[in-house]
């Protein structure tokens, strides 16, 4: 059982991603964490982040299955990740590392930017979800002053339609929608009431 998950940043995916994993009792991975977490060893490690001889390294290294949310999203890793997530090579061992990933028995849920597409195009589940990016924004602003943090809503914004942009229209594995894929807008929708679209979804295709 492999459910494929894609979306911009902040649509939701991850929560979602997450919430049926438990339901279903499925393992789940989160890929943006793959990459972030290259980063993050390779900053620890004092690499450059332009050297991809050494992402390549430690892409082969990373262990999938203790990425530490908390630690992964800070900023900083976002940013280096960026860098490295637009490496052919770095991403061709990741998305090979995913593949392996998404066969553990009993099944995964996997989310990110390519899992329909590229990861798991065979997954019998797929799912697309979007929202409206100044709600995604919003839900971003949230996230950051709920830890603590400080963050003005517009500089949030324009990091949200940079992301976006970036995802899109790179050359490797851009974000794109699966035609098989169901679309799921979550911009008026709480986790609640996305997981029961979702579940619903699942359980026509299990009982198909």
């Amino acid at each position: 059982m492999i459910i494929a998950i894609d979306g911009p940043a902040a649509s939701g995916k991850g929560t979602l991603a997450r919430r049926l994993a438990e339901r279903y009792g499925l393992h789940h991975l989160d890929t943006g964490l793959t990459y972030r977490a290259v980063a993050a060893a390779m900053l620890a490690a004092g690499v450059d982040l332009d050297d991809r001889e050494r992402a390549c390294e430690f892409a082969r290294r990373v262990d999938l299955s203790h990425l530490d949310r908390t630690v992964l999203s800070d900023h900083g890793i976002g940013e280096a990740a960026s860098r490295i997530a637009v490496m052919g090579p770095v991403r061709a061992i990741l998305v090979d590392r995913q593949k392996a990933f998404a066969q553990k028995p009993p099944g995964a849920v996997l989310d990110g930017r390519d899992i329909g597409t590229v990861v798991c195009p065979h997954a019998p589940v797929k799912f697309f979800v979007i929202a409206d990016r100044h709600v995604r924004a919003q839900r971003r602003y949230e996230e950051i002053r709920g830890k603590g943090g400080t963050a003005d809503f517009a500089s949030v914004l324009a990091d949200i339609e940079r992301r976006d942009a970036r995802d899109s229209a790179r050359a490797s594995s851009p974000l794109t929608k699966a035609d098989d894929a169901h679309l799921l807008d979550t911009s008026d929708l709480d986790i609640e009431a996305a997981l029961s679209i979702a579940v619903e979804i699942v359980e026509s295709v299990l009982n198909a």
